[in-house]
């Protein structure tokens, strides 16, 4: 299968549908004319006797370098070479293919002089699966992500390695074996390819996408916990969060009441109950969820905007007939965001890991067994399951603290302020890992606990996710090594099941009440 974009108008879950499912991708034949229309206004300037950044001079602080004619594809080529200065752990292929297709989309706008035939390059690649490897470090977010487009960029032309066939290998043998033809680089294309912010996004999306599923687990979590300690719905009442007025909050509300709908431990305990109040972390799921819930939406309009964005410089501005110096390159604007989504992250495994706490503390969960072992002392149960979710907790807070506030002057002090949006965004996997397993571990525990209140049971809807749950963990008795349940846990939260299973993402959206 193939699916065709249409330059400034890719949606989110085309994006998400991309990175899960590696479906090759094409741009929409709309966008042919744009784009030759500035590859013809580029060549017309590396012809002519007027200095044109990046056409016919050097770069950055070297661009007062005249560069003869003769000259210009050698210098594009240079410069790939040259720029290909990434190091660290390379970027995994679903993402690395996400950034290929937003390097389309944006040089797709007609604005970047990029040939098509350069660019459909791109798409052999995208649809044969030769993946450049790209070493993940290098990027301060500000004259593009130029290192890591450079190695993308090296690999269309037959330098540096690529995947192929599960193999790492030359890119030259990649392309070979695939029967696509190297790039050969015409005025401008190799400053197109390496400007621009599509490393900073595909990361920063990547980890909106696992934000929102991690927000949706949370949804399920949260309710289970809820009835694992014989908590009060009566917090998640319609009015409350109509007079707050915030619509995450009110979208989690809601969600958490059809969750909830017809549980028969909720209806034991509404009459009689001596507590008067659960602790914040059962009482303000909704406050603290749809906060974040809200973050995450904001952040995902901006990392839309940007994907459908012209990022590089210098741009060509085909109807003024001109070519044109600017900042577009500069990730600010991702910067924010990925900071944004590790802060909802964050909140969202805090608040979590606050309820695993509550379920094994017998002081706390209304008198459920300590650890949730059915014979404490002899078993130590979750103890120290809790204990990891309280590390990984910690970790994702330090991870929150903004990266878009630093910045350092480079290139000669030409590029004197930078966004550091690349490893802004590329802590957010590392985050959502963490939270997999903080998520997966409460659901371990509320499973767990709910089970404790039988022959009382929770909602039909609950009732599933336990059992979604059971099918790849079983109930904990006796003691036994643990490293394995927890991974399955946050696999079924990462691969979505558990929020699927519930339908969440309906319920959030307000396609169910």
């Amino acid at each position: 299968m193939t699916l065709t974009l249409t330059p400034g108008h890719a949606t989110l879950d085309q994006l998400e549908q991309i990175w899960r499912t590696g479906i090759a991708v094409v741009l929409d034949d709309s966008a042919l004319p744009g784009i030759e229309a500035a590859a013809a206004l580029v060549r017309k300037a590396a012809e002519g006797d007027e200095a044109v950044y990046g056409v016919n001079t050097g770069f950055g602080k070297l661009a007062s370098v005249r560069i003869k004619p003769g000259d210009t594809a050698q210098l594009q080529r240079n410069l790939i070479l040259s720029h290909c200065c990434g190091v660290g752990e390379s970027l995994d292929v679903a993402t690395t293919r996400l950034m290929m297709a937003l390097k389309l989309l944006s040089a797709g706008r007609g604005a970047s002089g990029i040939t098509w035939k350069t660019l459909s390059v791109i798409q052999n690649m995208l649809r044969e699966g030769v993946t450049p490897v790209i070493p993940s470090q290098g990027s301060v977010g500000a004259s593009g992500d130029l290192a890591p487009l450079a190695h993308m960029a090296a690999a269309m032309i037959g330098e540096g390695e690529a995947i192929f066939g599960g193999e790492r290998m030359p890119a030259a043998e990649a392309l070979a074996k695939a029967g696509i033809e190297p790039a050969v680089l015409a005025p401008k294309e190799g400053l197109g390819l390496i400007n621009g912010t599509q490393f900073s996004t595909a990361c920063a999306l990547t980890g909106y996408f696992g934000a929102i599923r991690n927000l949706e687990a949370s949804v399920v979590s949260s309710c289970l916990s809820t009835d694992a300690i014989m908590g009060s719905t009566a917090p998640l009442e319609e009015g409350i969060h109509a007079f707050r007025g915030h619509r995450g909050q009110i979208d989690v509300a809601r969600a958490m009441r059809a969750v909830m709908q017809s549980s028969v431990i909720r209806e034991s305990h509404r009459d009689g109950d001596t507590r008067v109040q659960d602790p914040y972390c059962i009482r303000c799921q909704p406050q603290v969820a749809g906060a974040a819930l809200d973050l995450l939406r904001y952040a995902g309009q901006t990392l839309e905007i940007e994907a459908n964005a012209v990022s590089d410089n210098p741009l060509v501005l085909v109807a003024e007939g001109k070519i044109v110096s600017g900042g577009n390159f500069h990730a600010e604007p991702v910067a924010f965001a990925a900071d944004q989504i590790a802060l909802a992250i964050a909140e969202i495994g805090a608040i979590a890991q606050r309820r695993v706490a509550l379920m094994v503390d017998p002081t706390l969960s209304f008198d459920l067994p300590p650890f949730l072992t059915p014979e404490p002392g002899l078993n130590s149960g979750l103890m120290i399951a809790e204990v990891t979710t309280a590390a990984l907790m910690s970790e994702n807070k330090h991870l929150a603290n903004p990266c878009s506030t630093d910045s350092t002057p480079t290139s000669a002090n030409q590029e004197d302020h930078v966004s550091m949006a690349a490893h802004g965004a590329r802590r957010l996997k590392r985050m959502n890992d963490n939270l997999n397993v903080i998520i997966g571990v409460e659901l371990l525990c509320a499973a767990q606990g709910v089970e404790f209140r039988a022959p009382l049971v929770t909602s039909p809807v609950l009732q599933g996710a336990v059992s979604l749950v059971r099918s790849k963990v079983a109930a904990l008795t006796d003691d036994r090594f643990m490293a394995g349940d927890l991974a399955a846990a946050a696999a079924i939260v990462a691969g979505g099941r558990i929020q699927s299973q519930c339908d969440v993402a309906g319920l959030l959206a307000g396609a169910a009440a």
